[in-house]
Order: C-alpha cells, then structure tokens, then sequence
C-alpha cells in the first residue's frame, strides 16, 4: 500500500460503491483501497480545513463527509452504506486522519459511525436499520452514544439512568455526561438500568430522537484538545420511548456497548495513525532544513534517533491496528488484539506530540499542529476505555490479576430473546 503522503488531487470523486463492494471482500487489492484513501485524503485537504465556527459549519462540513462515504464506511450498501470491512474502513479512517487536520471533526465522525451505526447494524431490527441508518451515512443526520455517568466512568455497567418499563413504553431518566456530539445530534443511542442495580444483564439500549420531550441537552464542554468536536451532558426527565426504539433485546445493553468499544478500539484509532504520520512528515521536513551550528538540526543524533523512535512507534502501532482489525473481520473473540492496539496507538500519539514540540523548539509550544497533536491525543488515552482498563483487559485474558465476580443470572434475568453465550462472548471486550 503507497503512503498517504502521495500527492493527490484535491477535486476527488466520493467513494464508489463498486469500488467498495470489491474493496469488501477477502481478496482486495493494494491499489483499490490506495485510492479510496487518495480520494478521502484529498477531499479532508480540499474541504475541511480549519475548525467549524458554527453548529451550522459543522453541519455543512457533516454532509460533505457524508457524501464522500466516510460516515457510512462499514455500514452495508443495502442501509445506504459503502460496505467495507474493518480492514478497509481502518485504512480510510488513517487517511481521513492525515487530510483532517481537524481531529476533533474527524474524531466525531469516527464514533458515529463505530459507537452508534455500527450497534444499529448488528442489533437493530429490519425497521430501525432503514429508519435511522441512511441518513446517519449520508449525513442528513447525527448520531450520539450517550453512556458515561457523573459516578459511571470506567465502571460502566453500574449506571443510574433508569428505563422503566411501562407497558408498551419505557420512562428514561437521568444524566450522561461526555456525549460525544450530543449538541449536534439528531439520535441518540442511550444506555440505561432496565433492572435495579444494573449489571451485564441489567443494562439496555434505546433509539431516543434528541428532540424527544423529556431530553434536554446542556452546553458543550470547553476541552483541551478535539475542538471540533462537540461534547456536552445529556439530561433525561421521564423520557418516554416506545418499546419498539429498543436496540436488541431488553437487558442486551452490555453486549451493545461491547460491540461498540471493539470498533472504537480497532478502526476509530485509524485516525490518530493519519494525524500522527501528518505531523511526523513536517517534522522531518523541519529537521531537514532548520539549520544550527551551520548544519541541518536532522544530522544530529539526538534529532535524528528521537524521529526514529517515532517512525517506530508509528509503524508498530499500525500493525498492531492492522492486527485488531484482521480479526473483527473474521469475527475472532480475542480481546488482547483490541486492547493493545488501542494502548499502542494513544502512547504513541501523545509521545509524537511531545516529540515533534521539542524538535521544533520555542515554535513547537505555539499555535500550530504539533501542540495541536498532543492537545488532541491526551483524550485518547481516556475515551474508549482509559488505558489502565486496557491493561487490566489483557492481563485478565492472560490469566493474571483477580477474576471480575461470576455473574451468572437465573434463565428468568438473561435478556428476552438472547442465548447466554451470545452475551458471555461479548462481555470480555467490554471497558
């Protein structure tokens, strides 16, 4: 595959869908998904430069990408989608990274696509895959994955948002708090307590419309990094949903959020390797001609091995990735390959931050990409599953540290219309 810092045309055509039906299968070729990252690359260069000013910017943005293809990557051409598979969508989604300059844009894009059309696709009925899933691809519409709590970070299946069950309805309420594009948002993809104290099997998902009475929406939070991507709380007072906006079954909202770390974790990381190979090329070209004591800083060692350690970061983190994502494809249930692609592309990313400041000196702690770059990775160490939970995850899968509690319902509290196994096979990606 032909790196993504080819010189491309900025007037590039949207993904074609025949394109991607033969990018989908086990035999692509190198040279078909090189040009569909040249024609995502070119047109992040061409059209999204700088920050949205504006929730209408943002929307305006949002419907160009969604023509392009990028927010429907993986999702089937029959839901409006280009069909690719986790391999493919990784390498678009790095691509998408290195011509976005605006990670916080593109790293909203990435978990509309992964957080929420990807669990409509898997557990969504027939008639919620054609309500909701053309307009989130062709970016008519946005999706929000509303799961943390005040007191429900990283301990997830403890939540205190509560569905209760009232005939053909449930009755949402309580508040979420670091909603991923929750001030633009069209849907929102919320996890709630449908039995009292929660538990893998006590959590379930709903389609909920972000204009629905009882959903209230509060102000975007001011972060350090990701600008461009709006977060905000989400506040529910007696939210009533019809029973039919449930997403899989009832108490199957742990085997949902799974599903939607695992891709967050293998492809939505695709976009931190696109900024980082972005900055580490203009770090080398500065090396290359910044001139100190009459030579170019680059011919030092200490310049040089510092932008080989991120070469190899870079590199390592990438197949690490690549590996992640081979095995979504063929449906392996290893939760190491995930966890440690995760690990390895967040280091990496907030280490070529640092790297690429100090190389440049007093210009790197100015305005510009290689402060940006670190600002906009030190999220990623959190979202997703912080690390340590990621360190935790392989060193149980290894067989080391103390087991989580056996949670073994009676028949009666498994999720209506679910096997156990489907759900045991599920609960060991979760954060």
């Amino acid at each position: 595959m032909t790196s993504y810092t080819d010189t491309v045309t900025t007037d590039t055509p949207a993904i074609d869908a025949l394109a991607i039906n033969t990018v989908a299968t086990d035999a692509v070729a190198d040279t078909d998904v090189d040009e569909l990252c040249r024609a995502v690359r070119g047109f992040a260069e061409s059209k999204l430069s700088g920050t949205p000013e504006s929730h209408a910017d943002f929307r305006r943005r949002w419907r160009m990408t969604g023509q392009q293809g990028v927010l429907g990557a993986c999702v089937p051409t029959s839901y409006g989608g280009a069909g690719l598979n986790a391999t493919a969508t990784s390498a678009v989604m790095e691509a998408f990274g290195y011509g976005c300059q605006d990670t916080g844009f593109a790293f909203s894009c990435a978990a509309h696509l992964f957080a929420c059309l990807m669990p409509i696709v898997h557990f969504g009925t027939e008639e919620q895959k054609r309500r909701w899933l053309p307009a989130l691809c062709s970016g008519e519409h946005v999706a929000a994955h509303a799961v943390t709590e005040p007191d429900a970070g990283s301990d997830a299946l403890h939540l205190t948002t509560r569905a209760e069950h009232r005939g053909e309805t449930f009755a949402l309420s309580g508040t979420k708090c670091f909603a991923t594009n929750a001030p633009v948002a069209d849907v929102l993809l919320i996890q709630a307590a449908t039995r009292a104290g929660g538990g893998f099997f006590g959590l379930s998902s709903f389609l909920v419309r972000a204009d629905a009475p009882g959903v209230q929406v509060g102000q975007p939070y001011r972060k350090v990094g990701l600008h461009g991507s709006p977060t905000a709380d989400i506040y529910l007072d007696e939210c009533v949903v019809p029973a039919s906006d449930l997403l899989g079954p009832e108490g199957a909202g742990a085997g949902v959020f799974s599903l939607s770390m695992r891709w967050e974790r293998t492809c939505l990381f695709a976009i931190y390797l696109g900024a980082m190979r972005r900055v580490l090329d203009t770090t080398v070209q500065y090396a290359r001609q910044r001139e100190q004591f009459g030579v170019p800083i680059g011919s030092f060692q200490a310049i040089s091995h510092r932008i080989v350690d991120m070469e190899l970061r870079l590199r390592s983190a990438r197949l690490l990735l690549q590996q992640a994502a081979r095995g979504l494809d063929a449906g392996d249930e290893d939760d190491i390959a995930p966890a440690l692609a995760k690990l390895a592309v967040s280091e990496a990313a907030v280490q070529c931050g640092m790297d690429a400041i100090q190389i440049r000196g007093a210009l790197g702690v100015l305005d510009g990409e290689a402060e940006r770059l670190l600002r906009d990775a030190l999220p990623s160490r959190i979202f997703s599953g912080t690390n340590e939970i990621q360190r935790n995850n392989v060193a149980r899968a290894l067989g080391l540290g103390a087991p989580r509690p056996a949670q073994r319902p009676t028949p009666s509290e498994e999720p209506r219309g679910h096997h156990r196994a489907s759900h045991t096979a599920t609960a060991r990606s979760r954060s």
